[in-house]
């Protein structure tokens, strides 16, 4: 999966993986707050990530716990996602310190996105009041009655970030987020992937987040690793939204000379501190135009080279993350 790493710093802490209750090491664990906790039980032989979370609350003194990322939650065979949602919705209270959350730090040599057996994570953020940043990656493939992610419009004040990273997000994702109470929300980025994955949605799912009125506070936006690049580069063109927005990334899908050339007649861009197009198919003559607009004496513009493709077949064109 490119575009896709563990992060080594999360929340602005140090990412440290939690070892298990057999470490050898006599060395002491960092203070609780001075680093984000990562949690993975795969491949520790019997360990299982009920008895690490277990070893975890009974160790760190998790009233200071700032961040923390969630990694390989199964064992041998892929698991579903919620008994972590049990866990974390069950010991919320013992966290009131915690402002940051990944959920599934699952990289490709682990899991691919679309394997992952994710859930309705609702309920996380319903139970962690206080939380600013979740970062949400796959999705799940909706076969074999797997379940796959899902979430209902929620009212949280609290959050300023949040990331959906997937190779197919479902509309009613989408819907959801648009439809939620996030009047702190000041960055949202989702990566919508390919219908192939599950990625069904339109331009039309788009229209509360490009509209401006849903997120008072939002200074970026990340609309990327779509299909649909093009239709959606056409809607963001003439959004109300981007008037207000510091930075805006159109990056990883199938951008193109039509997505480009809307850009270029749409709306002024020029007051973004950053535009970032990087993956893309927009030929030479139409990047140099941008290059030329967006140039680097007024944004940060983030366009490399096209990628390969045949223009006369544009079915060969390719998100940067799908499964």
């Amino acid at each position: 999966m490119s575009d896709i790493d563990h992060p080594e710093t999360f929340h602005g802490l140090p990412v440290l993986t939690m070892p298990g209750p057999d470490r050898t090491s006599d060395a002491p664990l960092p203070d609780a707050d001075s680093v984000a906790w990562r949690l993975e039980s795969a491949w520790q032989g019997d360990l299982t990530f009920g008895a690490l979370w277990q070893h975890f609350v009974d160790t760190v003194d998790t009233t200071r716990v700032r961040a923390l990322l969630i990694g390989p939650w199964w064992q041998e065979e892929y698991e579903s996602f919620a008994p972590v949602v049990e866990l974390l919705t069950g010991h919320a209270d013992r966290f009131p310190a915690l402002r940051a959350l990944f959920l599934a730090d699952v990289v490709g040599e682990e899991c691919e996105l679309s394997w992952l057996e994710m859930c309705d994570i609702t309920p996380v953020v319903e139970a962690f009041g206080q939380l600013e940043e979740l970062t949400v990656r796959g999705c799940g493939e909706p076969v074999d009655d797997r379940e796959v992610l899902a979430l209902r419009p929620v009212r949280h004040p609290a959050l300023k970030s949040q990331r959906f990273e997937s190779g197919g997000l479902p509309a009613g994702i989408v819907r959801a987020v648009g439809a939620s109470e996030l009047p702190a929300l000041e960055r949202l980025e989702l990566w919508l992937g390919v219908t192939e994955y599950g990625g069904d949605t339109t331009v039309t799912d788009l229209a509360p987040l490009l509209s401006g009125a849903a997120f008072p506070a939002l200074r970026h936006l990340g609309l990327q690793n779509s299909e649909i690049q093009d239709e959606i580069a056409a809607a963001v063109a003439s959004a109300p939204v981007v008037a207000r927005l510091e930075s805006l990334s159109l990056a990883m899908g199938t951008l193109g000379d039509e997505g480009a050339q809307s850009l270029l007649s749409g709306q002024p861009l020029t007051h973004l501190a950053s535009l970032d197009l990087h993956h893309h198919y927009i030929g030479a003559p139409l990047v140099d135009r941008l290059r030329e607009l967006l140039g680097p004496d007024r944004v940060n513009t983030e366009i490399d080279e096209v990628e390969y493709w045949d223009p006369e077949e544009d079915d060969h064109r390719y998100v940067a993350v799908s499964e």
